[in-house]
C-alpha cells in the first residue's frame, strides 16, 4: 500500500509512519522542510506548502490511503496564520484526494472543536461542535474537521480523530512548554487543582491512527469522528507535578482562582495585540480556561469501531516519557 502522512516530520506523524514503515507499506511525507532522517528510512519525502493546491495534488499522486497529520497548532496568533494551514491546508488535502482517486483519509483533529469554556466529563460523539471559542486553533480545526467528514463518501472515505493533549517521547510542545513556564516561575495551579483532564500517549495516539485507516476498509468508522486518550483521565497537577518530580524539578503549590486567571489572560491577550509584542502572551483565556476545568472524554465508539485499546499504561508511559525529556535537558 503506498500512504502519504501530512507532517510526516512532526511529533504525532513521525510516529504514525514508524507503524506503516513496519507494515512494509511504502511511505510519503509531506512537510515543509526536508526530513534527512526520514529519507533515510525510505521515506519519500516531498516539500510543499499546505495552502497550495497544486504542492498538495502533487503529493497525493499514486497514493492509496492520507493521513492528514500536519495543522497549526497554539493559543495565540492571527486568524489567517491558523485558517490557512488548518482550513485551507485541508480543503486541499480533501480536493486533491478526490482529484487522485484516493480511497482513504485519516484526518488527525482535536477535543479542542468541542470547546465551549465549560467542563466536560465523559462526553462522547453527542457532543456539539464548540462556540465562544477564544482562540483561532480550536475554531479553524472545527470548521476544517466538519469539511473532511462532509467530504466521506464511498469513493473517499474519511474518518476524524481527537487525541487530547498528546505526550511522549520527542513532545515538542505539551511537557517542554510546561517545563520552561515553570523554569520562568509563570505557571500557577489555576482553580482548586482538582480537574481531571484526558492525556494520550503518543505510541498509542499512532496505533489509533492505523486501526482507523483498517476500519475504514471496513466502513466502521467512516464519516464520524472518535475522541482517543489513554481512557482513563488522569488529575492534572498531581500529574505535572509527578512529571517535574521526575525531571528534579520543584513542585507547583502556587494556586490562582480562575477567574482572576481569566481576566489576566483577557489583559494580556489586549496588551500582545495593541503593542504587537511578539510571541505569547504568558496567559491566555483560552488556556486559563483548560488548564483549570474537566476536559474528558468517552473512549467507547473508539473501542467499538476503532478496536482501540490503549496498550500503554500510564506509568509505563511516564517513565519513557521523563527519560527522553532527561536526554533533551529539560
Amino acid at each position: 500500500m503506498n500512504v502519504l502522512v501530512t507532517g510526516g516530520g512532526g511529533f504525532v506523524g513521525s510516529y504514525v509512519i514508524e507503524r506503516l514503515l513496519a507494515r512494509g507499506y511504502a511511505v510519503r511525507s509531506f512537510g515543509r522542510s526536508p526530513q534527512a532522517g526520514l529519507v533515510a528510512k525510505g521515506v519519500d519525502v516531498v516539500c510543499g506548502d499546505l495552502a497550495s493546491e497544486e504542492d498538495v495534488r502533487a503529493a497525493c499522486v499514486g497514493v492509496d490511503a492520507v493521513f492528514h497529520v500536519a495543522a497549526k497548532a497554539g493559543v495565540w496568533g492571527s486568524w489567517d496564520r491558523f485558517y490557512q494551514p488548518n482550513v485551507v491546508g485541508t480543503r486541499n488535502v480533501v480536493a486533491a484526494c478526490q482529484a487522485e482517486g484516493v480511497g482513504r483519509l485519516v484526518y488527525t483533529s482535536t477535543p479542542s472543536v468541542v470547546f465551549n469554556g465549560q467542563a466536560i466529563r465523559g462526553g462522547g460523539q453527542e457532543l456539539p461542535y464548540g462556540r465562544n471559542w477564544l482562540c483561532h486553533y480550536a475554531h479553524t480545526k472545527a470548521i476544517a474537521e466538519q469539511e473532511a467528514l462532509a467530504a466521506n463518501s464511498e469513493s473517499l472515505r474519511v474518518v476524524a480523530l481527537r487525541p487530547h493533549l498528546i505526550f511522549g517521547p520527542g513532545d515538542p510542545h505539551l511537557l517542554p512548554r510546561v517545563i520552561e513556564s515553570v523554569k520562568a516561575g509563570r505557571l500557577k495551579i489555576v482553580g482548586d487543582g482538582n480537574n481531571q483532564v484526558d492525556v494520550s500517549y503518543v505510541e498509542d495516539v499512532a496505533a489509533a491512527h492505523v486501526n482507523a485507516l483498517d476500519a475504514l476498509s471496513l466502513g466502521q468508522c467512516a464519516g464520524k469522528a472518535y475522541f482517543i486518550s489513554q481512557g482513563t483521565p488522569v488529575a492534572l497537577w498531581p500529574w505535572l507535578n509527578e512529571v517535574l518530580a521526575g525531571l528534579g524539578h520543584p513542585p507547583l503549590s502556587q494556586r490562582i482562582p480562575m477567574r482572576l486567571a481569566y481576566a489576566a489572560g483577557a489583559v494580556a491577550e489586549c496588551a500582545w495585540k495593541l503593542l504587537a509584542k511578539p510571541g505569547e502572551p504568558p496567559i491566555t483565556r483560552f488556556v486559563a480556561v483548560e488548564l483549570a476545568k474537566d476536559h474528558y472524554f468517552d473512549l467507547q465508539a473508539a473501542r467499538r469501531d476503532l478496536a482501540f485499546e490503549p496498550a500503554y499504561d500510564m506509568q509505563a508511559a511516564l517513565v519513557e516519557t521523563i527519560k527522553d525529556l532527561k536526554i533533551r535537558g529539560f
